[in-house]
């Protein structure tokens, strides 16, 4: 119907009145506030000129009560039985509103960048966001016709924040190309609204707009020098021909295993060329963790973070021979009520050559002895074959012939673990050729390690060259003289 038709344009902060606030704020006994008394004057003085233009659309301001009870009442989740946690009520408890602070010198910020021994105020008071916030809220009266002012039938058609920093969150956002919103109403007719939102700001003038950059390029090349000076620029650099490497790992869960109460037992081997810090641990051992059915697994979620250190340094071998990388060797036990440990497998993992994220789940097995006897002294007692020398998963430490042989060592496959393994490396090879950042190599290239794989890259690529040139040339001729020649052929 034409009457449930209705555009308006609406300002920052712009009061828009609906037909409850004008029925409630006509009275002057209802008026309680200050805010109260100005309302009752303007819906006084809009009677006067005609009355309100808007019908259905209405909106509420930032002083308004909806919109402080509003930021009371969120929830985190769509649950009715949501117990609020102790951020949420904290942050409820936080008025958003432009609060004094107070100016921070110049001074006191060079002295405290980092808070070295913070009180637990400091830490309660530091976890709740406080940057100031004014809100509006632009409503919609989705009553019946005839029947406007009732407080069930007001819906947010569109929330609109803007915080101290400058940032404005329109939620939902500007219709565009999306098509229109729709909200559905319960009740006898099932009846359907929809609604757009469109910028209807001036769009701004391209003088201005270069002027704003410009200021902004001064601003943050200032803010720049200013986080510079604080900061300072003595980082340790490595020496040339020497590459760092950080680890920060985790041991995200471990699946498939025979018994319950797992933990896991691991350490790191450096190989020739490889050393760490004096401070740094190498081995660590994960807390005892009980497994839950994940589908047709035993699952135990770990999330042990730990975290490695370590340095590559160049030595006086040649460019061909391939650098050996740290191996990660790790074994998962087993302990259960009566104090009874059991090994449930062995597993090596070796670190990641290139930088990035990787996720990587490796199968274990286990030593098994024939016969009844040893599965029933497992079951009952405890105990089960164990590696004397864990790097017997790959090539043991003390192996120094050619070829090793397992002939005869009988194994069981096991479960598998997972780790998720962030890896970061620092070279000033890196500085040295930035051009070449666009290669498919490692550092370890840059270092002069992976001569072979690099050669074998160079030989691949320029036949990949010599094969899209032989492509272009055959496309380029005629069609009748290529199936002339075939057909010859």
């Amino acid at each position: 119907r034409p009457p449930d038709e209705e555009e308006a344009e609406v300002g920052w902060q712009e009061k828009l009145f609906s037909q409850f606030e004008v029925d409630l704020y006509q009275n002057e006994s209802a008026c309680q506030t200050p805010l109260d008394q100005q309302y009752h004057e303007e819906i006084l003085k809009l009677e006067k000129a005609g009355g309100r233009k808007n019908c259905r659309i209405f909106t509420y301001t930032d002083h308004d009560r909806f919109t402080n009870i509003e930021e009371h009442c969120q929830k985190v989740t769509d649950s009715h039985h949501e117990v609020p946690s102790y951020l949420a009520e904290r942050m409820v408890n936080v008025r958003r509103r432009r609060q004094d602070r107070r100016p921070i010198e110049a001074s006191s910020l060079k002295s405290k960048i980092i808070t070295w021994e913070p009180s637990e105020e400091f830490m309660k008071n530091n976890h709740v966001i406080n940057t100031p916030v004014q809100t509006m809220y632009i409503m919609g009266d989705l009553g019946p016709y005839g029947k406007l002012g009732l407080r069930e039938y007001e819906h947010v058609l569109c929330t609109i924040k803007v915080d101290g920093n400058g940032v404005i969150t329109v939620k939902p956002d500007f219709t565009g190309t999306k098509g229109a919103y729709h909200i559905k109403l319960d009740g006898e007719k099932q009846e359907e609204w929809k609604y757009t939102i469109e910028n209807a700001s001036v769009q701004v003038q391209p003088e201005e707009e270069e002027r704003e950059q410009c200021v902004f390029r001064d601003l943050y090349g200032r803010h720049k020098e200013y986080l510079s000076g604080l900061v300072g620029s003595e980082f340790e650099m490595t020496l040339p021909g020497t590459l760092r490497l950080f680890v920060n790992g985790e041991i995200v869960s471990a699946q498939g295993y025979e018994y319950d109460n797992l933990y896991v037992h691991f350490f790191l081997e450096l190989p020739n060329q490889w050393s760490s810090p004096v401070f740094q641990q190498l081995s660590g051992v994960t807390q005892i963790c009980a497994t839950k059915t994940v589908g047709w697994d035993n699952m135990a979620y770990f999330c042990y973070p730990f975290t490695l250190e370590m340095f590559f340094t160049q030595g006086g071998e040649s460019e061909d021979s391939l650098p050996q990388w740290p191996v990660l060797y790790f074994e998962v036990l087993s302990l259960d009520f009566w104090q009874r440990y059991r090994v449930e497998g062995y597993g090596s993992l070796v670190l990641p050559a290139s930088p990035g994220l990787h996720m990587l789940t490796i199968p274990t097995w286990r030593p098994v002895e024939l016969g009844t006897v040893a599965e029933l002294r497992r079951f009952f007692i405890g105990g089960s074959p164990e590696l004397e020398d864990i790097t017997y998963v790959r090539i043991p430490s003390t192996f120094k012939g050619e070829r090793l042989s397992r002939f005869g060592f009988r194994t069981e496959t096991t479960g598998s673990v997972t780790f998720r393994l962030h890896c970061l490396q620092q070279s000033k090879a890196f500085l040295e050729t930035s051009a070449l950042r666009q290669r498919m190599q490692s550092v370890l290239d840059r270092l002069g390690g992976f001569g072979q794989q690099s050669s074998v890259y160079n030989v691949l690529e320029a036949f990949q060259r010599a094969r899209r040139r032989m492509q272009e040339a055959r496309e380029s001729l005629p069609q009748d003289l290529i199936s002339t020649s075939a057909s010859t052929v």
